[in-house]
């Protein structure tokens, strides 16, 4: 039998194990070409430090640690096992589910520790509770907007960040009163109710063009609130664990607002996305240019050069396989194929890339906005499938565009332009494109696989 001194040193050394492999997976995710030992890494690390865990000898009964475990795993795996145009709402309830667990094994701390609860300890369980209870929220609307459940469009009315700001600092009011006093337990629901609701105001007004970011954001606050959960507990390997998540997801989170050259409080309190109202007249003095799919795979056979831009709308029509076969025949035919990925396109971070490495494009192929968008001007074709607000000029151009100033692929400078798009209706920032009526486009309309599937089905024929 093992000395409970010696037992304790090869749990400790499982913990620190884990962590290594916590650091090395953020690490080796960061290319594709080490993404999936990030992946195995990330995971044999959450396993020894879950199986640290359990072989703690303080543990006497299992049985609440077993039957959850069955719940969750029955929950897990079917959430596991959604298409992959449904990641990003999952990713969202993953958020949620996360930040619940944190929040109610602080609030079971608090009510099992009351009377024994010093001003620091009631103060790291207090963050922890408001930030995971906001977070467990938000992220359940975050996934209602992107799957469609609620309206994805921000909903927003005259005074809003002032109310949700004032609600966030009556939730922060009552921490600061149970610091002083931890034993007014009648204050602890309340805080919590409130924080469950700002979490609900902080999302409801961000509209669906900024759900890439409210999602790694989401991700960060998910984070925090475990690390904060680390210092309650006293678990070394949650606060190492949750501080990395926490950091990355801020990170990430910056990177996409630097994408879209917009602050974190224009994300969060500037409901982008709204419809833009006028124009009608404007829009119909202007001439749409439409094309069948065999003449658009009569300007692709001639091309020497080609650029695929995939967007949300190539995600939702699951269209990702047909732009594989595309790809495959364009350059059996001697076409250089490339694809431009914007950071920001889709609704999570690095949307299109897993959809692309699902249908199994070359890596080497996909490439980010600042590395293609001085090829544009050399490229015969750019392809945009289902890309409406990352491919829109009046970024550069109107400075009465709510987007002005968003970087965004510059498309429109090669010769020609097809679009692939069902209707002429704005994309999520609700604002019209005028790529659409320029000279050098064509519009596809049409579902994008059906449509890309009459493209190669015209090119299959050709000869």
């Amino acid at each position: 039998m093992i000395h409970a001194s010696a037992l304790q040193q090869y749990l400790d050394f499982a913990y620190i194990v884990a962590v290594v492999l916590f650091i090395l997976s953020l690490k080796w995710l960061s290319s594709p070409r080490t993404a999936r030992w990030g992946v195995i890494g990330g995971e044999i690390g959450a396993a020894l430090a879950v199986g640290a865990t359990l072989y703690n000898p303080e543990l006497v009964q299992y049985k609440w640690i077993i039957i959850p475990l069955i719940i969750g795993a029955g929950v897990g795996i079917p959430l596991g096992m959604v298409k992959m145009t449904a990641v990003p709402q999952r990713t969202a309830l993953s958020h949620a589910f996360g930040a619940a667990s944190a929040a109610m094994i602080g609030i079971a701390e608090y009510y099992v520790n009351t009377a024994h609860l010093t001003r620091f300890e009631m103060g790291e369980i207090a963050l922890e509770v408001i930030i995971g209870s906001l977070t467990f929220t938000g992220s359940l609307i975050a996934a209602g907007k992107l799957q469609e459940i609620l309206p994805q469009r921000p909903i927003v009315y005259r005074g809003q960040n002032i109310v949700s700001l004032a609600i966030l600092a009556a939730a922060l009011a009552l921490a600061v009163v149970l610091v002083v006093n931890p034993v007014q337990a009648a204050l602890f629901p309340a805080m919590v109710g409130i924080a469950l609701v700002f979490g609900i105001m902080l999302v409801t007004p961000i509209g669906g063009a900024d759900m890439p970011t409210v999602i790694s954001l989401l991700n960060s606050y998910a984070g925090f609130s475990a690390a904060l959960l680390g210092f309650v507990l006293n678990s070394k390997v949650l606060v190492v664990a949750g501080a990395l998540d926490g950091s990355s997801g801020f990170i990430l989170s910056v990177i996409m607002c630097k994408a879209m050259n917009r602050s974190f409080t224009n994300v969060m309190f500037g409901a982008f996305g709204q419809v833009q109202a006028g124009g009608a007249k404007e829009k119909e003095d202007r001439i749409v240019r439409s094309a069948t799919a065999e003449e658009a795979a009569s300007i692709l056979e001639a091309a020497n050069k080609v650029v695929i831009v995939p967007g949300y709308g190539m995600a939702v029509a699951q269209a990702q396989h047909k732009v594989r076969e595309l790809y495959d025949t364009l350059t059996k035919r001697g076409v250089d194929v490339q694809f431009a990925i914007h950071p920001v396109a889709g609704r999570m971070p690095g949307h299109m890339n897993v959809l692309l490495a699902e249908a199994d494009v070359p890596y080497d192929h996909l490439k980010e906005m600042d590395d293609i968008n001085g090829d544009f001007p050399q490229v015969d074709v750019a392809l945009v499938i289902g890309a409406n607000d990352v491919t829109n000029p009046a970024a550069k151009t109107d400075k009465s565009s709510p987007i002005y100033g968003m970087p965004v692929l510059d498309v429109e400078k090669s010769h020609t332009v097809m679009v692939i798009k069902r209707s002429m209706n704005p994309g999520f920032a609700g604002i019209d494109n005028p790529l659409y009526y320029m000279d050098n486009t064509l519009m596809l309309f049409g579902d994008a696989k059906a449509f890309v599937s009459n493209i190669v089905k015209e090119l299959g024929g050709a000869h």
